[in-house]
C-alpha cells in the first residue's frame, strides 16, 4: 500500500469516525468463510457496518479525530475489525446472538456516545444500554401514567356512582 493510498484510508476511517457517536472495535479472526458471511449478514440487518481495518491506520485516524477515545489506541493489536452503528447498543446484541454459535467475535472495546468501554466483560452491559428511543418512550410512558390514572380513576367513580343510583332507584320502586 503506498503513503497516498494510506492517507486515503486515514482520512476515510477519520470521516467514519466523525460520523458514528457508537463504534464497537471487536476481534473476528479465526471465523470461516460462512460464519463471516453470517455475521456480515447479522450486522447488515440490524443497520451495522463491518470493516476490517489495520491497527495503525486505525489509531492514526483516532489521534486525528476530533474525539476522545481515551484508551482505545492501546488495544489495537491483532486483528480488528470495525463496527459502526446509530444505536448504542444494537452491536453487542449482535455480538451476543452470535456468540451463541462460535467463540467470536471477541468485543475488544467500543466507544458509545462519549463514553469509552474497554474489554470483552463489558458486553453484557452495553447489551442493556439503552438507546436514546427507548429512553425517551419510557419516559413519555411515566409522563403519561399519571394523567392514565387519574383519567381511569374518574372513569370508574363515575360509573360506580351511576351504578349505586341506579341501584337506589330500582329499591325504591
Amino acid at each position: 500500500m503506498t503513503r497516498e493510498e494510506k492517507s486515503q484510508v486515514i482520512e476515510e476511517l477519520t470521516a467514519q469516525l466523525a460520523d458514528n457517536a457508537n463504534v464497537y472495535l471487536t476481534d473476528i479472526s479465526g471465523l470461516n468463510a460462512v460464519a463471516t458471511s453470517n455475521l456480515r449478514r447479522a450486522c447488515f440487518k440490524a443497520d451495522i457496518q463491518l470493516a476490517v481495518v489495520k491497527n495503525t491506520l486505525l489509531e492514526k485516524a483516532m489521534e486525528a479525530s476530533d474525539r476522545d477515545f481515551g484508551d482505545l489506541p492501546s488495544i489495537l493489536k491483532g486483528n480488528t475489525s470495525v463496527m459502526y452503528s446509530e444505536t448504542g447498543n444494537a452491536p453487542a446484541k449482535v455480538i451476543k446472538a452470535f456468540r451463541k454459535k462460535s467463540e467470536k467475535p471477541l468485543l475488544k472495546g467500543a466507544f458509545i456516545e462519549e463514553s469509552v468501554y474497554i474489554g470483552d466483560e463489558q458486553l453484557d452491559m452495553l447489551v442493556d444500554i439503552k438507546s436514546k428511543e427507548e429512553l425517551i418512550g419510557e419516559i413519555v410512558g411515566l409522563l403519561q401514567s399519571p394523567a392514565k390514572n387519574v383519567i381511569s380513576a374518574l372513569k370508574s367513580g363515575g360509573n360506580t356512582i351511576a351504578g349505586i343510583i341506579k341501584t337506589l332507584s330500582e329499591k325504591e320502586g
